[in-house]
C-alpha cells in the first residue's frame, strides 16, 4: 500500500469527520435551544448505552475485518476476504439480535436501576431497533477500510449524520412540546433511521464492488479456520471496547449523582452534566477529526507492514504519526486556551461556558495522542495491552469521581480524567518504544508547537483587545490564529524537508 493511498484515505475520512462534527454542532445547538441543558443531559445519559451496544456488536468486528482484509489483500487472497466478511456479518448479527432483544425487554429496568431516570425507557426501547443494522454496516465499513477505500465509509458517515439531523429537525416541533421523554425519542428515531439507511448504502456498495472487481477467487481458508481467525482477533478487541464503554457509562452515570452530593439539586446536576459532556467536550473533540481518521487508516497500514515484516516502514509511520498528533493537539490546546469564551459565544451564544472549556483545553494533547497511539498499537496486534491500559485509565478517573467530586465538583473530574489520560499516553509511548525504538522528537513534537501556539495566540489576543468585539471578528481571529500557527511552525523548521519526505513517502537521496 502506497503512502499516497494512506494520505488520500486519511484526508477523505478527515473531511467526513469534520463535516459530521460540524453537522453535529448545528444539531446540538438546535437541541440546546429547544430542550435546554437538562434535556441535553438526559440525552447524554442514553448515549453511553448506545455506545455500549456498539462496542459489544460492532467495534471488534470492524477493526478485525479491516486488519484481516489488509493482511489477505497484500497476499492476494481475495477469496479469503469474502469469506471473512460473510462470517463476520453472521457472527455480529447473532450477537446484535441478542443485545437488541435484551435492550427492548429490559428497557424499563435499565432506565430506572442503571440510569436512575425512567424517562429514558422509551428511547432505549426505540434504540434497540438500530443495533442489527449498526452491526452489519460496521462489518462492511471494515472491509472498505481494510482496502483503504475510504470513500464508502466516509460518505456513509456523512449520510447517516444528515439523516439524524433531518429527522430531529422534522420531529422536534411535534415531540418537544410533549416533554423531554419524547424529545429524546425524536433524537433516537434519527439514530435508528440513520443506521438503517447507512447500512443499505454500504451493503449495496459492497455488492457492487465485488462484481466490479470480480472477487470470485476460491478461498484457501476453511470456514473453521476463518471463524477461529475472526474470533481470536475480535474477542480481545470487543472485550477492550466493552470494558471501556462500561467504565465510560459508569463515569457518565456517576457524574450527576456525585454533583448532587456536592450540593447541586437534580436539575442543576443534570444541567451541569449536559454542559460538560454535551457542549464543552464536543468542542474540544472537533479538531481531533483528522486524528481519528488517521487512527483508522493506520490499522491496515501497520497490519500490512507487520505481515510482510517491514520494520523500517513501521518506524517511519510511527514517527510521522507522533509529529502529526502533537502538532494538532498542541495547536488545538492553544486555540481553546486563548479563546474559550469567544468560541462558546460563537457556537452556543453562551460566553460563561468558556469557564468550563478553558481547563479542558489543556487536555487536548493527551486526548488526541491517545487516539492515534491506540490506532498504532491496534495495528500491531497489542489488543491485550490496550485492554489493561483502558482498565487502569478508567479506574483512575472513576476513583477521582467517586472520592473527590462530592468535595470539589467538576474540577475533581477534570483532574482525575487528566491523570488517567496522562497514564494512558505514557504507557502507550513506552510500549511503542519497546516495539519500534521510536520516541517523539522533543523539539519538533513539543517545543516548536508550544512556541508557535503561544506566539500566534498572544498576537491575535492583542488584536482582539484593541478591536470592537463581534462574532465575525472572533471567527476571523480564530482562523487567523490557525494560519499564524502554521506559519510559525514553518519558520521554526517543524515542517522540514525530511519530515515532509517521510510524510509523503518519498525516499531521501543518498
Amino acid at each position: 500500500m502506497s503512502r499516497k493511498t494512506i494520505i488520500t484515505g486519511t484526508l477523505i475520512l478527515t473531511a467526513a469527520n469534520l463535516i459530521t462534527k460540524f453537522m453535529g454542532f448545528f444539531y446540538r445547538v438546535f437541541m440546546s435551544n429547544a430542550i435546554g441543558a437538562e434535556g441535553i443531559g438526559l440525552y447524554q445519559l442514553i448515549l453511553p448505552i448506545y455506545i455500549l451496544t456498539w462496542s459489544i456488536t460492532s467495534a471488534g468486528f470492524t477493526t478485525t475485518i479491516s486488519r484481516l482484509t489488509a493482511q489477505e489483500n497484500v497476499l492476494g487472497q481475495s477469496g479469503n476476504i469474502g469469506r471473512i466478511v460473510k462470517q463476520s456479518i453472521l457472527l455480529s448479527l447473532l450477537v446484535s439480535l441478542i443485545v437488541s432483544g435484551c435492550l427492548f425487554v429490559f428497557a424499563d429496568q435499565i432506565a430506572m436501576v442503571v440510569l436512575k431516570d425512567g424517562r429514558a425507557a422509551l428511547s432505549l426501547r426505540l434504540l434497540s431497533f438500530a443495533i442489527p443494522f449498526m452491526a452489519a454496516g460496521s462489518c462492511f465499513r471494515g472491509f472498505f477500510l481494510g482496502l483503504q477505500n475510504a470513500f464508502v465509509p466516509a460518505f456513509s458517515q456523512v449520510f447517516e449524520q444528515a439523516i439524524r439531523i433531518l429527522t430531529i429537525y422534522l420531529l422536534a416541533g411535534v415531540f418537544v412540546p410533549m416533554g423531554l421523554t419524547y424529545a429524546c425519542c425524536a433524537a433516537v428515531a434519527g439514530v435508528v433511521l440513520g443506521e438503517f439507511l447507512s447500512f443499505g448504502f454500504v451493503a449495496i456498495s459492497y455488492l457492487h464492488f465485488k462484481r466490479r472487481k470480480k472477487m470470485i477467487k476460491k478461498p484457501t481458508l476453511s470456514p473453521t479456520a476463518t471463524c477461529n481467525m475472526i474470533l481470536t482477533m475480535a474477542l480481545p478487541l470487543s472485550a477492550t471496547k466493552i470494558a471501556a464503554s462500561l467504565l465510560s457509562t459508569t463515569e457518565n452515570i456517576l457524574i450527576p449523582r456525585q454533583l448532587q452530593l456536592y450540593g447541586q439539586n437534580a436539575t442543576q446536576a443534570l444541567s451541569s452534566y449536559g454542559e460538560l459532556t454535551g457542549m464543552a467536550m464536543p468542542l474540544i473533540m472537533l479538531p481531533s477529526a483528522c486524528l481519528m481518521a488517521a487512527s483508522v487508516s493506520l490499522v491496515p497500514e501497520i497490519s500490512e507492514a507487520c505481515a510482510v515484516r517491514q520494520q523500517a516502514r513501521i518506524s517511519r509511520t510511527v514517527s510521522v504519526t507522533f509529529l502529526f498528533t502533537f502538532i494538532v493537539g498542541i495547536g488545538a490546546a492553544a486555540l481553546f486556551a486563548v479563546f474559550p469564551r469567544e468560541i462558546c459565544y460563537i457556537v452556543y451564544n453562551r460566553q460563561n461556558l468558556g469557564e468550563l472549556l478553558f481547563p479542558l483545553a489543556f487536555l487536548c494533547p493527551f486526548l488526541y495522542a491517545q487516539t492515534t497511539l491506540h490506532g498504532l498499537l491496534n495495528g500491531m496486534g497489542e489488543q491485550l495491552f490496550l485492554f489493561r491500559n483502558n482498565l487502569i485509565t478508567s479506574a483512575i478517573t472513576i476513583a477521582g469521581i467517586w472520592f473527590f467530586m462530592p468535595l470539589y465538583g467538576i474540577p475533581a473530574f477534570l483532574i482525575s480524567w487528566a491523570a488517567g489520560m496522562a497514564y494512558s499516553v505514557g504507557s502507550c509511548l513506552h510500549k511503542l518504544f519497546k516495539r519500534t525504538g521510536v520516541f517523539p522528537d522533543l523539539g519538533d513534537c513539543f517545543i516548536k508547537p508550544l512556541l508557535a501556539g503561544a506566539a500566534s495566540g498572544l498576537i491575535i489576543r492583542y488584536i482582539i483587545r484593541i478591536s470592537t468585539p463581534s462574532k465575525l471578528l472572533f471567527l476571523l481571529s480564530l482562523t487567523a490564529m490557525g494560519l499564524l500557527y502554521l506559519v510559525f511552525l514553518l519558520m521554526l523548521g517543524c515542517f522540514s524537508k525530511d519530515n515532509m519526505a517521510t510524510f509523503l513517502g518519498k525516499k531521501k537521496k543518498a
